[in-house]
């Protein structure tokens, strides 16, 4: 008798707590149900602005970076404004997303902006010197290979870069200038214009012949083949200086000829001023004394 009581205490047992858990069940399945109801619509509708918005900014990434190459826009720069747009494109994607499913981006937004705020402050320099690499690479004011006077700095530009650029100088030295210095200041381009003019200054003394000397200038840049006839050159009288009779020379070339004539004719300036006993004086002072 004990035994059979026994069991049949457990069978009770077994069938309340039977009843127990399925009435846990109900109760959490009925919670499940509502809450699919409740946010399942828009899981799906998060789902899918995900899954699309995220294949139409891949595709806008793509067809931005084949459209900067076509411009011949410096790769590292459409690079860099490609991942920029593509990943606010992703921001806004997710924030579209999470306000689907209810959740209020506001503060994500604030915090965003506040970020970015911080971020700007402390790299403030960085970006203006960014911004210059920019406009540099958009307005062209000079190109690889251009003689430039910029930034303080000057020589032949070897690379435009995002924030920097470098510059050779003759005595073949790198110089790398900020961007923003070379936006922020005047911009010499000296390889823009197929041709350019050189401006040499010579003196003779008081004493010496003034038309032959004249004439001696005027026909080294007649006999120069490397001097452009149209525009044609000039020579005359620019000074009438403390102890000499100044000279000025004014002669175009093409810009490739330009330092190796500009140094070649102050040679043969003297050269032929020595040939046709012509001075060149040196600066005199004269000091009167009282006996």
């Amino acid at each position: 008798m004990l035994a059979e009581t026994t069991t049949a205490q457990i069978a009770q047992t077994i069938t309340a707590a039977a009843q127990v858990g399925a009435e846990q069940m109900n109760k959490y399945a009925q919670m499940g149900l509502a809450i699919v109801k409740k946010y399942g619509p828009g899981l799906i509708f998060a789902i899918i602005i995900f899954i699309v918005g995220t294949w139409i900014a891949k595709g806008i990434r793509k067809g931005l970076r084949k459209v900067l190459m076509r411009g011949n826009i410096n790769k590292a720069l459409s690079n860099f404004l490609v991942n920029i747009i593509y990943y606010i494109l992703y921001i806004l994607i997710l924030l579209m997303a999470l306000g689907k499913l209810g959740v209020q981006t506001t503060s994500f937004v604030a915090i965003l902006g506040a970020l970015g705020f911080a971020v700007g402050f402390a790299l403030k320099d960085s970006l203006s010197h960014f911004a210059a690499g920019v406009m540099i690479l958009f307005f062209k004011p000079f190109t690889l290979g251009d003689y430039v006077d910029a930034g303080g700095s000057a020589g032949t530009v070897d690379e435009i870069g995002i924030f920097n650029s470098k510059f050779r100088t003759p005595d073949n030295k790198i110089v790398i200038v900020p961007n923003g210095s070379i936006i922020g200041g005047n911009i010499t381009n000296y390889s823009l214009e197929i041709t350019r003019r050189i401006d040499i200054i010579t003196g003779i003394a008081y004493g010496a012949d003034l038309k032959k000397a004249k004439e001696v200038l005027a026909k080294l840049m007649e006999d120069e083949q490397r001097v452009l006839k149209d525009p044609a050159p000039f020579v005359g009288v620019n000074e009438l200086a403390d102890s000499s009779v100044n000279f000025v020379m004014k002669m175009w070339v093409q810009g490739a000829d330009y330092w190796d004539l500009f140094y070649e004719m102050r040679e043969k300036i003297k050269l032929a001023f020595d040939e046709n006993g012509i001075e060149i004086p040196f600066p005199n002072i004269t000091i009167h004394t009282e006996k």
